[in-house]
């Protein structure tokens, strides 16, 4: 189905709704669930999985690395966690760190602790040091639990989780000192259903999602069951159309919203089965897809260049894929990506961990990120100053069909904003007087293009965000890490476009103290060791001196138009290859390289 310069039409919509017609009855079954959610609904994600354990008890629930879980397994493990936190006094509203990377015991846990109506925190394990502690005290746990491969991360929290706050080992093998074996205690657990299942309102905090945002620090973005049901609901069964039989597979981190929102919700409320990957290769992508029966998966962007990057195979369609759900699928690789592995509908969206609307492809339309029947804006924006556009009266208007703006989303008693823990933050995400006295939007951060049908296009993240391995990465955590380091005097981290490559590259200009010598392999190692892999710059620029506005703050603008490019930049650049032999010169030939796709991070 073609559309012209990427506008959504009435014959693109007539011809999607067609396709739709035998799946229409699912479909709106789903949706008439989303709309009879409310915040007082006794449904949640424990009543949920114990409601499918009830009606489904053989059926696969969970696959991972060869090994099987049916719903009433999955169920039971959940409820010996559940008593065994509840023994250590966790209860409603209480809050339970999680530190894991993927595997089934955090699911379990996310599980036991939704049961009991308190809510789980999920930190990354990728963070480190201040990062990581800050994290771990903006959410204040009750106490932690720590799976495989996160003890590094947690001894490197500087400083240190207050003492008083226990902490439980899901791991396997040999318990660390000072923490307590969650496995040997769920050995003589309860696999009953605890009675506080029945307690939980729609309305109530599940979880914390950390997002970079921004500026400064991790933020916890708060998620409610009546967010994760309307996703299973209105994008697992309405759009992806899952059922029963589906098996959906997730290469993602689920302490992200894509996998643990996204994905679980989709297949919790289907009763299809969960295959989770420890991580996402691009080598053996298509043979875990095989191996595990997959007719469906998500996806980021980057995701989908990397597989197209693989070289083609006889079997590139050898697979039993049928829909695939998840944002930053570049329109430029769109048909290369479908094409090649015949994928019949991509369920692009668009949405935030702490927005209060989705944008969902559920018409199979290409190259947009979809379709949303809640309030929405896109501003006139000044991409210069990086602020929306006013008029005469201080209001601010909206773009027309074809063209790009800031998207805002509207707040009202049906469409709350829950926002953050950090109340400041969450009134910074809000615009006032948007377009009369008195009116209160979201300001999404994103820069979107308007196709017509109340569809939209993501184009670029306004700000001083750039993403690394799809994670939003704030420069100023950067721009600390970098003046920490010893000849900086002061840094400016921004994003920067590079070509074959989705969203942007982190960059940063460097004033030097005097008699100072720039060391690219002392740089390099610094930054490895006090940011996260994703975070580290991938281009340097020393420049003589960093230029402020009239309220101090660095102008970036100039710095992001100039870009890596040698031919207009007189001053030193560097660039990141080999993160064992550290920043090397950027040569012409080396920026020819760049753009020509040769180079990969």
């Amino acid at each position: 189905m073609e559309t012209h310069h990427d506008r959504v039409g009435w014959l693109d919509f007539g011809q999607a709704a067609l396709s739709l017609l035998p799946s229409a009855w699912h479909s709106l079954r789903a949706t008439l669930k989303v709309y009879a959610l409310t915040p007082d609904s006794r449904q949640s994600i424990g009543s949920i999985l114990e409601h499918q354990a009830e009606d489904f008890p053989d059926k696969d629930c969970l696959l991972f690395e060869g090994q099987r879980w049916s719903y009433r397994d999955f169920n039971a493990w959940a409820n010996r966690i559940a008593h065994v936190l509840k023994t250590h006094g966790v209860g409603p509203g209480d809050t339970v760190g999680l530190l894991f990377e993927n595997c089934p015991a955090l699911l379990a846990c996310v599980a036991a602790v939704a049961k009991l109506g308190a809510v789980a925190g999920m930190l990354n394990p990728k963070q480190r040091g201040a990062v990581l502690s800050h994290s771990m005290r903006t959410i204040q746990p009750r106490l932690m639990v720590i799976g495989d491969g996160c003890l590094p991360a947690l001894h490197s929290a500087s400083p240190p989780q207050p003492d008083g706050v226990p902490r439980l080992w899901a791991g396997m093998g040999p318990v660390p000192r000072g923490l307590v074996d969650l496995p040997a205690a769920c050995a003589g657990a309860s696999t009953a259903n605890p009675p506080s299942t029945g307690g939980v309102r729609a309305g109530a905090p599940c979880y914390f999602i950390f997002t970079s945002g921004t500026t400064g620090l991790p933020k916890a973005s708060v998620m409610t069951h009546l967010r994760w049901l309307r996703s299973g609901y209105g994008m697992g069964q309405a759009a992806m159309r899952l059922r029963a039989d589906d098996v959906f597979y997730c290469p993602l981190p689920f302490h992200h919203n894509n996998a643990l929102t996204l994905c679980w919700s989709a297949v919790l409320t289907s009763g299809a089965t969960l295959a989770m990957a420890r991580k996402f290769s691009a080598s053996g992508f298509w043979r875990d897809i095989r191996a595990s029966g997959a007719t469906a998966f998500v996806y980021i962007g980057e995701l989908c260049r990397y597989l197209l990057n693989q070289p083609p195979g006889p079997h590139d369609r050898d697979h039993r894929v049928r829909v695939v759900i998840g944002n930053g699928l570049r329109p430029e690789i769109w048909d290369a990506f479908q094409q090649r592995f015949g994928i019949a509908h991509i369920c692009e969206f668009y949405g935030s961990s702490e927005g209060n609307l989705v944008f969902i492809n559920a018409f199979g339309l290409p190259r947009t990120a979809g379709f949303t029947p809640l309030p929405y804006a896109i501003l006139a924006f000044d991409t210069a100053n990086e602020r929306p556009v006013r008029d005469a009266h201080g209001f601010m208007r909206r773009v027309e069909v074809g063209e790009t703006g800031l998207l805002i989303t509207g707040v009202d008693a049906g469409h709350p904003f829950d926002g953050y823990t950090d109340a400041e933050a969450t009134e910074a995400k809000l615009l006032h007087d948007v377009f009369k006295k008195g009116d209160v939007w979201i300001n999404s951060g994103d820069l979107v293009r308007s196709q017509g049908l109340r569809h939209i296009a993501f184009v670029d993240r306004v700000g001083d965000t750039f993403r690394g391995k799809g994670e939003n990465v704030a420069t100023t955590e950067v721009e600390r890490a970098i003046g920490a380091t010893a000849g900086v005097a002061q840094a400016s981290v921004y994003g920067v476009a590079v070509a074959h490559a989705d969203g942007r590259a982190g960059m940063a200009a460097l004033v030097l103290q005097p008699g100072s010598v720039f060391d690219g392999r002392a740089m390099a190692q610094q930054l490895g060791r006090a940011l996260p892999v994703y975070a580290v710059p991938i281009f340097v620029r020393i420049i003589k001196a960093q230029e402020t506005t009239g309220t101090f703050k660095l102008r970036k603008v100039e710095l992001k138009q100039q870009g890596f490019d040698p031919a207009l930049i007189d001053e030193p650049l560097f660039v990141l290859l080999d993160r064992d032999h550290g920043y090397q010169p950027l040569t012409r030939a080396i920026h020819r390289r760049i753009l020509a796709g040769t180079v990969r991070w």
